[in-house]
Order: structure tokens, then sequence, then C-alpha cells
């Protein structure tokens, strides 16, 4: 009897079904496919390339705006296109777990009559027209359900299985999103909980690295990274919270903005510890360019999101702000004669966890590169990040645990390994205690901007933008996401940040200093799990990071190093 199967482990395995069962024939990989690819340590490129047409590989090869452009201008068909994508999509999913929901037919159908419309009117419907966009697991679409990694949210409405809502509400980003012209056709695997750099859980199991499968594709917009590292996506919508657009993008490769909090709609959007809206989760992009982040962002604006969700701050997409920012460097992003050069700060080390030597030769490597290019680096000392992250956690656990536990208990799941100490019930922090982590909160944030203020003293100019890592790993070995200040301080902060690729991991040039002298016990352990070979050509990402609001002038800069780094 012990060994039957559990109700939670039943309902699982019937949505993996469901979710199986709804791509097409044609898509399938055989058992011996599947078994294949997963013995691979990396199969992002041409390995996973070799399951697509030629036609197939140049489509999902292309950047979202010149998808666009083609379907514009009938170089392609918007029907063309999201097929080529949903067939990527479920073959990435097949071979890695990276989709919770498909609606692939939904998508053809949209495909099909966006199509109809270019060719009866003569003109798009909208900037995005044709353009298939993958979604976190936490929007909901009409028809279809939102889990966010939960067995318990299975056929509901965020645990409500007799709530009117159950698959009858569309996330006020996904009807933005539709009435821009785009398609929709997945949302991507979450951890459960959301509250982890890594994206495991009890439905679908742990989504690994397409890079690297020894170690994880991060989290909690851990499906996205996947996608876009495979092709299987070229733009996609995730939240941020601590890390969670961010850590994806990477540990897989890509570009992210993670704005802040207020800037896009988070309406009718499922979330972890929802009533915690003092360091709120930021809806963010994730994409294969900075152009696409581009795209999406000014398209998303144009809408005027703010009269739908009051929670939006009623600013535009400030094309001005990024074009005076691009004017300071020239198309290879070296620094003009006649314009000021950019002003960097760079942190090598939050002085909690050293970065392994991929990440510390990456800021290196973006170091070098931007005093060649002719604009200013200079150290980054701010105030302690270890009292960030601690104002942070105390904000995740503030709530003692009841609504993770009272997510779990619909089903009786148990939580994963990495979520155990999350899950620990206790008593919620009183409110005095409440108010003053509040008052701690904003303490730290104005110390910070002091400190950001203090960088024209020395010569006049401000800090454009900060460079620093994401995390201490070029991507964390699974079970093993255990620091996060580098990414959860900006949450305090709520600064607008953005990710960017810089090199990869190599064994032959990233060995670990024999002379190094960790700091603490946990500074000690971390270092002990570095291995060259285990980490080897896993990407190295860069957070760049802009003050709050600054959205179009960080992407812009992340735009500049981006021409810098490939230039170099």
């Amino acid at each position: 009897m012990d060994d039957e199967p559990q109700v939670w482990e039943d309902m699982a395995a019937a949505k993996r079904a469901i979710t199986l069962a709804k791509i097409a024939e044609e898509w399938r990989l055989t058992e011996e496919q599947i078994k294949d690819a997963k013995s691979q340590r990396q199969i992002a490129g041409d390995y996973f390339q070799g399951f697509l047409t030629d036609e197939e590989k140049k489509i999902t090869g292309e950047e979202s705006t010149a998808i666009v452009e083609k379907i514009k201008n009938k170089e392609y068909s918007a029907l063309q296109v999201t097929q080529a994508y949903c067939k990527a999509a479920a073959i990435a999913h097949q071979m890695t777990a990276c989709l919770h929901e498909v609606f692939f037919d939904q998508a053809l159908e949209r495909a099909r009559y966006l199509d109809s419309y270019l060719e009866k009117n003569g003109e798009p419907i909208g900037p995005l027209h044709g353009l298939p966009v993958s979604l976190k697991d936490q929007f909901h679409v009409k028809g279809y359900d939102t889990t966010m990694g939960y067995v318990g949210w299975i056929d509901s409405y965020e645990g409500e299985k007799s709530s009117d809502n159950v698959h009858n509400v569309d996330s006020q980003l996904v009807t933005d999103l539709l009435s821009l012209g785009a398609v929709l056709y997945c949302k991507t695997s979450v951890p459960q909980t959301l509250l982890i750099g890594e994206t495991e859980n009890n439905i679908i199991g742990r989504v690994l690295n397409p890079w690297n499968n020894n170690l994880s594709c991060g989290g909690s917009s851990g499906g996205e990274g996947v996608m876009l590292a495979l092709g299987g996506s070229s733009v996609g919508f995730g939240t941020d919270l601590g890390g969670s657009v961010r850590a994806p993008a990477a540990f897989c490769g890509v570009y992210s903005l993670k704005p802040s909090h207020n800037r896009l709609p988070y309406r009718q959007v499922a979330n972890t510890n929802p009533g915690q809206n003092t360091y709120a989760s930021s809806i963010g992009v994730l994409s294969t360019s900075p152009d696409a982040i581009h795209l999406m962002m000014k398209s998303m604006l144009s809408t005027q999101p703010w009269l739908r969700d009051p929670d939006v701050i009623s600013i535009p997409w400030r094309e001005e702000v990024a074009a005076a920012t691009m004017a300071r460097a020239g198309p290879d992003g070296s620094a003009k004669s006649d314009q000021r050069p950019l002003k960097f700060g760079i942190l090598y080390t939050d002085n909690i966890i050293t970065p392994h030597p991929p990440v510390t030769r990456g800021l290196h490597v973006i170091e070098d590169a931007i005093k060649k290019a002719g604009h200013k680096v200079i150290p980054w000392n701010p105030p302690a990040h270890s009292t960030g992250i601690k104002i942070h956690l105390a904000f995740v656990a503030a709530d003692g645990a009841h609504d993770v536990n009272k997510q779990l208990h619909l089903s009786g799941e148990p939580p994963i390994p990495q979520i155990k100490e999350i899950a620990r019930s206790r008593k919620p922090q009183p409110l005095l205690e409440y108010q003053d982590l509040i008052l701690q909160g904003i303490d730290y944030s104005a110390a910070y901007a002091d400190y950001w203020n203090s960088t024209a003293e020395e010569d006049g100019q401000i800090v454009d933008a900060v460079i620093m890592p994401v995390a201490p790993w070029a991507a964390v070995i699974p079970t093993k996401y255990t620091h996060t200040a580098y990414t959860e301080v900006m949450n305090v902060t709520d600064y607008s940040v953005s990710v960017l690729p810089v090199t990869r991991a190599d064994k032959n040039i990233d060995r670990a200093d024999p002379d190094f002298k960790p700091i603490s016990d946990a500074d000690k352990e971390n270092w002990e799990l570095y291995d060259p070979e285990l980490f080897d050509k896993t990407p190295v990402g860069m957070q760049l990071v802009g003050r709050k609001h600054e959205e179009e002038k960080i992407w812009a800069v992340g735009k500049i190093v981006d021409a810098i780094l490939k230039n170099a």
C-alpha cells in the first residue's frame, strides 16, 4: 500500500499527460530521442536545431524585431512563424520539461486570423503583429491552468476550484499583448512557490540548463530562460521578486530587463505571498536581443496600462531618454569625442560570498572592454549588501510561511527539498516589527541613493550604471542556490536592471586560486563547490544596474555595453 501513488502524484501525472497530448503527433519525440537528449551535456545549439527544418531554423533564429518586420512585409506569414515556434517549443518541452501549459492550436488559429487581417486591411493590428510571445506560468490565459508550480492549483483559479474565475480570466498583460497583435502559445515552468533561484516542482520535476545539464537553468522564470536558449521563443515575460528574471537570463546566456516594480501591469497576475507589496515583484522581459526588450517595453507602455492597473506609474516609454544615452556612444559602443563618456561603478564582491573564477573573469572582461572603449569605470563600495539582503529576506518570510503552506495543503504535496526551510511554519511577524522593517528598508534605500550621488564628487560626473554579478556562479548546481544578495538587494532599492551575456566559463582559464582565503564558513563552502570541468562552457551574464524608473536609460546602457563586448 505504501508504494501506491498519492492523490497529488496522480494529479501531477494526469497534468503531464494532458500537456503532452496537446502536442501534435508529428512533433512528438520517440522515447529513444528523449533519452538521448537527456544524456547530452549540452542540447542548446546544433543538437537542438537538428530537430528542425532549415526554414524552422531560420525563423527561430530571427530576432523579434526582424520577425514583426518580415511578417508586415509578407516575407513570412504569421502562421509560418507560429508553426515554427510551436514546434520548437514542443521539442524543447519534451527534452527539458520547460512548459507548464501549451495552447498551440489557439496560437495557430490566432495566426491565421492575423494573416487574414493583414491581407484585408493592408496594415498590421499593432507593433507585435504575428510575434509569438511566451509567458511565465503566473499569467492567466483564458481556457488554461495557471499552476505556478503547485499541484493544488491544477484545474482551479489560484487554488479555488469552485470559483467562477476558473479558466475564465486573462491577466491585463495578456489582454494588452493581444491588443498589440502578439501570438500567445505557451506558459513556461516555474519552481514550487516561486521563491528559489532554480526551477523544480512536483508537477514536471526539475528543469536543467540547456547549455550544461549538470547545472540549473535558474529561476523562478527558469522555463523562459530555457525556451530562449533553445530558440523556442525570441521574447517572453517573467517576474522578479529577488532575481527571478535576471538569474535565468544570466544562466542561459540571454538578455533581460527587470523594471522597477510598478512600470508594467501586475493586475490579475498570480503571485506568491500576494499581500506583501512593500517590495513587490516586477514584471520583466527576457529575450534573445536588446532590441526585443525595447520593442516589448515601448509597445506595452503605448497601451497606457496605468489606465487599467492603478498601481502602474503613468510614464510612457521615454524614447528621448534612450536616444540621449545612445548618443553618447558610437555604433560599436565606443565613447564619442564630443560627448561625455559613460561612467560605471563595478562591484567584484558583496563581501558575503565570493564569486567563482568564471564570474570574476567575466567582470574583468566587461571592465577591460568598457575602458578600452573610452568609458570610465570606478570601484563600487555601497552600503553593505548584507544589510539589504537581511531586510529583503525578512519581508519574504514575514507571513510565517502561511501562504506557502496554504497552497501545499490544497493537494497534500510535500515541499521540494529547497523549499523545506521556507515552508517551515512559524508565527507571522508582529505589526510593529513589520513597520520597523519598512523603516529599515527606507533608510537603506536612502543610504544607497546618497552613496550613488556621492560618485560625482571627484570628477563632477555621477555613475550612470553599476556592473555586478547576478550570482556567485556562472549557473548554480541544483539545490545549492544559497546566496541571493547580488540580486535581492536591487529589489530593496527597486532599481532598474539589465542583464546581458558576457562570456562563458572556460576550464582552461578559470582555475581556482589555491591561495584563496574565505571570509566565512559559508564563503568556504561555496568556494569548494567550484569545479572547472563541471562549469565549463556555461554562460556568464552580468547585471547592469540603473536607478529607480530608469528603464530607458539602463536598456540603452545595456545595448551599448553589448555592442562593446561584440566588437572587443
